[in-house]
């Protein structure tokens, strides 16, 4: 019997080893380089547009620089004052020759006094008042006082005090409820100025009713469609996607149509007798939900379809021939297989319905209008882009936290477990 020597393995010689392992570490590079060049695009794309906008709303949330810039003698002069007598006479020297800047052309008085005028009001006019009347003869304390009383009351320094750094809590703590004391300490806000902690549960309800309501719609909807054929199925899918190619306004500008007192479903529902008058179906919380439930229930439709056609109907078939009852079947074997589509259904919904602006604004009532609202209130009418910013992080944090949420119940592919 033939039988081949083996011969032992040669060992590579240290150059060449060296030579292959930086070979190696060269093609290794040459492949991760190629993989960031063609992800650098969308990720240069999502930084410019997407983290970009987000960082700078975090930032003018927080950032105060009137003050600060307006008066920085004055912030100096105070410096160290313990704000529980009015300051000594250099902060009334500091505060003169401030102003007189700001009138020389070189700075803008009208973003100090809005700035102050959030904290006391009224102090816009006292600094329009004292700017006009600058340059003022005589020691600054006493000519500042003799234009004008409120130079003599500690609270309207003691604002300039509490505002004199660039950055501030004010607006954060304003948006929830919550206030600085004279002294720096964190209050609760006066009542009749605490309104966003009740606007932001508003709108935190309008979006848990709405995305219920749209997942009692979409569940049988997207369960009948994926036990179509795939024609049949199809044909659904369009009709449920129609809604996506008209605009938002067109819509709502239909169902304002709809549901007037005049419109069509009270006047089916007069017609037969159903009822004797017409329903309050517009500028209240019925027309809101009946909308954001048309507008969104695509969103929750699609990521439950994908799922349930990708279930076997023979599950629920072997359930039932082991004796289980029909519905026993559907609800321990099939729903939970679902659960996927409907965590993220939801997620969807939800995130979206709490930044509704359009759809309360044009079909609800003074109470039914969300955090957007008033976001876009600070934007364009007040011209208070820190609150604005303010109430906008704080609609980003509750998103994040949905987020964190969904992250921990949801866990992406998980098998579904059947009992």
């Amino acid at each position: 019997m033939h039988t081949e020597a083996i011969l032992p393995p040669q060992a590579i010689p240290a150059e060449d080893a060296r030579r292959l392992r930086r070979e190696l570490r060269h093609a290794e590079w040459r492949k991760k380089a190629q993989a960031l060049a063609l992800i650098a695009p969308l990720a240069l794309f999502l930084f410019a547009v997407f983290l970009v906008p987000i960082a700078l709303l975090l930032q003018r949330s927080v950032d105060s620089p009137e003050v600060h810039d307006a008066l920085p003698q004055t912030v100096e002069a105070l410096t160290g004052w313990d704000r529980r007598a009015l300051p000594a006479d250099a902060a009334y020297a500091a505060l003169a020759a401030d102003l007189q800047h700001l009138t020389s052309g070189d700075g803008n008085a009208g973003n100090l006094a809005r700035r102050l005028n959030n904290e006391i009001s009224g102090y816009r006019s006292l600094i329009t008042r004292t700017a006009r009347a600058l340059p003022l003869e005589g020691p600054p304390r006493e000519a500042l006082i003799a234009l004008d009383a409120r130079w003599g009351e500690l609270p309207y320094w003691q604002a300039i005090a509490k505002n004199g750094a660039p950055y501030t809590p004010f607006f954060l703590l304003a948006a929830l409820d919550l206030q600085q004391d004279n002294f720096g300490k964190i209050e609760a806000a006066d009542p009749d100025a605490a309104i966003y902690r009740a606007i932001l549960g508003r709108t935190l309800w309008i979006g848990v009713v709405a995305t219920l309501i749209t997942l009692a719609v979409a569940f049988p909807l997207a369960y009948w469609a994926s036990t179509l054929s795939a024609r049949s199925a199809n044909l659904v899918m369009i009709g449920v996607l129609i809604p996506f190619w008209t605009s938002v306004l067109v819509r709502i500008a239909a169902w304002i149509v709809l549901l007037q007192q005049n419109g069509l479903i009270n006047s089916a529902l007069l017609a037969s007798g159903i009822i004797d008058s017409p329903l309050a179906l517009l500028f209240n919380r019925t027309g809101v939900y009946i909308s954001m439930v048309h507008i969104m229930l695509p969103f929750m439709i699609l990521p439950l379809y994908s799922v349930m056609k990708a279930i076997p109907p023979s599950y629920v078939r072997a359930a039932i021939s082991l004796g289980s009852h029909p519905f026993a079947a559907f609800w321990r074997v099939y729903i939970p297989q679902t659960y996927a589509g409907v965590a993220a259904g939801v997620l969807l919904v939800f995130i979206t319905t709490i930044g509704y602006y359009i759809t309360p604004a044009l079909l609800g009532g003074p109470g039914d209008q969300m955090v957007s609202y008033y976001i876009a209130y600070f934007t364009n009418t007040v011209v208070n882009w820190g609150m604005a910013c303010a109430l906008g992080a704080l609609l980003l944090a509750a998103t994040l936290v949905l987020y964190a949420v969904y992250q921990r119940v949801a866990r992406p592919g998980a098998a579904a477990t059947v009992r």
